[in-house]
């Protein structure tokens, strides 16, 4: 199977598209080839080589899906830069209506046009870095990580520092403003210490799990001890999801209580301009604990892939014989696919070591997805470039990763 691009294939809008119909393709050829449509009549009649010939047709025609994504992706990446720098202004928008409303019974007072100011401020120099980056998401580009994943940390951490920042300004500019010595001495006040804690607590917290998960995973994935794969493009909801695409409960936990305690640090200096919202060390504690949590978490998670057993697959009625030439292995243990590898593409770089020899695990299809290669099993022939005797096997994931090796022994 192959994907023509459109003559407009060098537009980006248009590389979308061609990814899209790739995806398409590919899916109505995988269930073509899982209903045992469209086979070669001369490959009929060997299921070995018929199996090999439809993993290979579905490999190139994965390899043809990765390609239209990878056109696609820096299309996706400027879509969101101006989504994001729109959502942005919108916020200030939001916000200046929310001012003039609330402004009606009690009056516009110099906080608001403080609190309003500084939005703008802030939003001036990220609507910047958005253009700078827009090639790279806009102002998600801070928070993708290594792996083109919307890091949860980084996101976290990232809100903290925004509403420290507005609220350091929101004062700043009201001191400015400020005649009344009184008042001055207020916001003085507001910005000691005791008044801020809280959140000089919590920024610290989340800036400190943001640089130790970052260290923690790649330390793991360098010692092979955690297998990361690459995803094709960020994802909105990739804060509160694990690799694979499915909500992590660690990280989406880990959201929730520090969007709750930014809420609230948000009313407080919505309610009380004059000081530092600081959360009390009860919240404090709450962000504590589920930051523990979600480090533990990313330090625990995910492993190399283990074999724990090599069998000879036997037909029924076939006799019991040694492992030959010819014969189908199924190798049965763990982690054989990485989480964010169910891709086509991915799987179809699941290898196998025999001896010197190297073997790439055939794509087998079934409606809705592939058969072989699973996590837990991997199934694929004994090569004929194998000499016969004891020899050690080794599966290598679409992470780069390797398992210990098994023994095995190949009869003449």
């Amino acid at each position: 199977m192959s994907v023509q691009p459109t003559p407009e294939g060098d537009c980006p809008l248009a590389a979308r598209a061609d990814h899209r119909r790739a995806e398409r393709a590919f899916r109505a050829e995988r269930e073509r080839l899982a209903a045992g449509h469209g086979i070669p009549e001369a490959l009929a009649y060997s299921p070995e080589a018929t199996r090999q010939w439809v993993s290979d047709e579905l490999t190139a025609a994965a390899h043809t899906v990765a390609d239209r994504a990878r056109a696609a992706g820096p299309a996706w990446l400027r879509l969101r830069a101006r989504r994001t720098t729109l959502v942005l202004w919108s916020a200030v928008l939001a916000l200046l209506l929310g001012q003039a409303l609330t402004a009606m019974g009690s009056g516009w007072t110099l906080p608001r046009t403080a609190a309003l100011l500084a939005a703008v401020l802030l939003a001036a120099p990220l609507t910047a870095v958005a253009w700078l980056h827009r090639d790279r998401g806009g102002v998600l580009a801070p928070l993708i990580g290594p792996d083109n994943r919307v890091s949860t940390s980084r996101t976290v951490a990232a809100g903290w520092l925004l509403l420290a920042a507005y609220a350091v300004l929101t004062l700043a500019l009201t001191l400015a403003g400020t005649d009344d010595p009184a008042r001055r001495a207020e916001l003085r006040t507001g910005l000691d210490l005791p008044h801020g804690g809280g959140l000089l607590t919590v920024v610290a917290l989340s800036c400190a799990v943001a640089l130790w998960t970052g260290h923690a995973v790649a330390h793991r994935v360098r010692h092979f001890r955690a297998q990361k794969v690459r995803a094709p493009r960020p994802r909105a909801l990739d804060p509160l999801t694990d690799d694979s695409g499915g909500i992590s409960f660690t990280a989406a936990q880990y959201v929730l209580v520090n969007t709750a305690a930014l809420v609230f640090a948000a009313v407080q200096l919505s309610r009380d301009p004059y000081q530092l919202p600081s959360p009390p060390w009860a919240l404090a504690a709450l962000v504590a604990i589920s930051a523990l949590g979600y480090a533990a978490a990313k330090l625990t998670e995910g492993g190399r892939p283990v074999i724990q057993s090599v069998v000879r697959v036997r037909e029924p009625g076939a006799p019991h014989s040694p492992i030959r030439y010819g014969d189908e292995l199924e190798i049965r243990g763990s982690g054989f696919v990485p989480p964010g590898a169910e891709a086509a593409e991915l799987l179809a770089g699941t290898t196998v070591r025999i001896g010197d020899v190297l073997v790439p695990v055939p794509l087998v299809p079934v409606p809705g997805g592939f058969a072989n290669p699973s996590d837990t099993v991997l199934r694929l022939p004994v090569p004929a470039e194998l000499d016969p005797g004891p020899v050690d096997i080794q599966v290598i994931t679409a992470a780069g990763t390797e398992s210990g090796r098994y023994p095995i022994t190949v009869a003449d």
